[in-house]
Order: C-alpha cells, then sequence, then structure tokens
C-alpha cells in the first residue's frame, strides 16, 4: 500500500518555516556593490540605478564599485560611498550584482550591521546571488515593500596569533588551507576545543560552513548540508590516507590548527581571499557572533536552488510527477 507523500508533504509543510519569516523595515536607501563586468551586462546595471532613481530611493555604492564605474565612464547618480560596516545605516539595503563571489565580498562590507543584502545574478550557477537579472524591476519592487523574508546564514571567524586578513577575519562558504602550487603535500595537525582530533597528510583541509557545502567543500567529497543546521564540516583536500573522510562538527566548537611540511609556507583561503602564512603560524576558527542576512524573494529556497542549479531529480519520472 503506497501512501501520497506528497500531500503528507505539504501538510507537514504548513506547520514548519525552514526559513525564517522575519521581516524588516522597508528600504530607505539602496548600497550597491559590483566588480568588473562584461559589457553586454551594462544595461542590467543601468536598470538598477534607473529603478531605485525612479522611486525616489537615495543610492550609496562600495568604493570598488566606484573605482570601477570611473574606468568604464559610466556615471549614474548617488550620494555617498561606503567602504566599511560604520557607512551603512538603519533601512539600508545592499544590493550585490554579480555571482556569487561578488556577494561573498559585499558580506566583508557589511559585517556586523547584518544589513539585508539582495544579490541579482550576473553570472551563471548563483546560489547565493539568486535573484535572475531578468528579474530586476519586480525584485527591487518588492524589496521597497517589504515583501520579502530573510534568510540567516552562519559566518567563520578566523584567529590568528598575527593579522592575516587585515581585519576582514570573517568567511561566509569556507576557511582552506593548501600547499602552495606544486609543494609537496602537507600536514595539517587539527584539535577541536582543544583536544586532538587528526593530522591531516593532505593538499589542504577545508573548514566549511553549510553556506559553503554547494562549493569547494563539496567538489572534495564534502557532504551538502542544510543551511539552518548549525555545524561545520571538516573536508580533506587530496588526502593521503584514504580512510580519512569528511566530518560534521557542531559550531559550537572552536577548531584549531598546527602546519607542518616541507615548504616553509603555505595559502590561507577565507571564500576567496587567499593569503600566504608562514608554516609555525597558529590558527583556529569558530562561528562568528552576528550572521549574513540574505533576502529571499518570493518562494525561492534553498531545496528549490538544490534542484535548479545541480540538475537535481532530472530524471523524466520526477519531471511527470513533481515538476
Amino acid at each position: 500500500m503506497s501512501a501520497d507523500y506528497g500531500k503528507i508533504g505539504q501538510s507537514y509543510k504548513l506547520k514548519t518555516q525552514y526559513f525564517p519569516s522575519q521581516k524588516i523595515n522597508f528600504m530607505k536607501r539602496a548600497a550597491i556593490h559590483s566588480r568588473s563586468f562584461e559589457e553586454h551586462k551594462l544595461p542590467f546595471i543601468q536598470q538598477v540605478f534607473f529603478e531605485l532613481e525612479k522611486r525616489g530611493i537615495p543610492v550609496i555604492v562600495s568604493h570598488y564599485f566606484e573605482e570601477y564605474l570611473d574606468q568604464i565612464h559610466y556615471y549614474p547618480q548617488y550620494e555617498d560611498i561606503f567602504d566599511s560596516p560604520d557607512d551603512l545605516k538603519e533601512g539600508d539595503v545592499v544590493f550585490s550584482i554579480g555571482g556569487d563571489g561578488t556577494l561573498l565580498e559585499a558580506i566583508t562590507l557589511i559585517q556586523e550591521k547584518e544589513t539585508p543584502i539582495l544579490g541579482i545574478n550576473m553570472g551563471r550557477l548563483g546560489f547565493l546571488a539568486t535573484t535572475a537579472r531578468e528579474k530586476i524591476t519586480e525584485a527591487i519592487e518588492t524589496v521597497i515593500s517589504g515583501n520579502y523574508q530573510i534568510d540567516s546564514r552562519s559566518l567563520l571567524h578566523f584567529e590568528a596569533d598575527e593579522d592575516i586578513f587585515e581585519g576582514q577575519n570573517l568567511a561566509m562558504n569556507e576557511l582552506a588551507i593548501l600547499k602552495r602550487d606544486s609543494a609537496s603535500m602537507i600536514i595539517v595537525h587539527t584539535y577541536i576545543d582543544g583536544e586532538y582530533l587528526n593530522s591531516y597528510w593532505a593538499d589542504g583541509l577545508i573548514v566549511s560552513t553549510p553556506t559553503g557545502s554547494t562549493g569547494y567543500s563539496l567538489s572534495v567529497g564534502g557532504p551538502i548540508v542544510l543551511p539552518q543546521s548549525n555545524n561545520f564540516i571538516i573536508a580533506p583536500v587530496s588526502p593521503h590516507n584514504l580512510n580519512v573522510r569528511p566530518l560534521i562538527v557542531p559550531d559550537t566548537s572552536v577548531i584549531s590548527f598546527e602546519i607542518e611540511g616541507r615548504s616553509k609556507n603555505f595559502l590561507v583561503s577565507l571564500d576567496s581571499r587567499s593569503r600566504k602564512v608562514e608554516a609555525n603560524t597558529q590558527m583556529a576558527i569558530r562561528k562568528c557572533h552576528y550572521e549574513a542576512k540574505l533576502i529571499q524573494l518570493g518562494d525561492n529556497n534553498f531545496l528549490k536552488t538544490l534542484r535548479s542549479k545541480l540538475n537535481w531529480g532530472m530524471d523524466i519520472r520526477n519531471i511527470q510527477t513533481r515538476y
């Protein structure tokens, strides 16, 4: 006897909300961050400025974006620039125009202000920047009306005995400790809350948030973890002992590292920002005391993103019954 799992699931969905349904104040000012982009994408950038100006919304731009606008000799109307959390105010909304990398960069400008951020996707995959560029007008109208939800994502806080990242010690996706170029493997001695876990003989080690589980961690065999799971993923990169596998630990853990290797230095990466580090550097990672607040429009959610971006369920039997 078969059960109608579709109806059961719909009934259950009414009782549980995976994403928080909290609403915030309506937008009072738009902060825009972007990187360089191809010429054919300029009309979409222009549309963002046009739609905001038409609705009387004041605009500020990141200093990175301002530099690029100067390079291409495009001078839209904006009232100021921002380059730190101190420049953001209550009622601001950050528009990240680009791909996931652009949104990760925007998070470093927001930090503890937890300013809501909407990712407009100019790239290809877009797990975080999920708003299609063809829906800019609709998205801006929705944000102005306040008719959206906030998806809170945990962040990593990096600590070391030297200032490696010039004070920007956070990551939304992952910390990666990697050997340099063609150097021989490294040994990453790893501790959880001060207790010895393992010595990873590998090309590197990744500590990922649930958000980052669909990124670098996934590419080295880590599991996909739902965003609100309150976990970290520890995953080795090309381990030299085949019985070593990714490990999920509570995000209340403090994970620390000591590095050995023939090379005198190695690479440490927070999301897309990499630095060369000496082998005797002491490092640790913990959950950040603040979160990233992603704006979720309409019926977008993590499970839908998995199906659309990773082509899950692309089986003719699923298409006939579920899509």
